[in-house]
């Protein structure tokens, strides 16, 4: 699974950080920090980190590229 999340949108409510925090980093008060390549034990995480953004800014699935936006 790959994520991409749209920074512009993301308004650093931090519910993926509280859900996923293996995958997601908050830097600084809204500064955010994810790994794109999720690991096979943190897909479920995600899952729920994405469905839990209040604004929707998480896009995970298989072959989720930047652009996808």
């Amino acid at each position: 699974m790959q994520i991409v999340v749209d920074l512009t949108r993301c308004q650093g409510y931090a519910q993926c950080v509280f859900l996923a925090p293996k995958v997601f980093e908050l830097h600084g008060e809204e500064g955010l920090l994810y790994a794109t390549a999720i690991p096979d034990d943190q897909v479920e995480r995600v899952r729920q980190a994405a469905a839990a953004c209040p604004v929707q800014a998480i896009l995970a699935g298989e072959g989720v590229s930047a652009g996808a936006r």
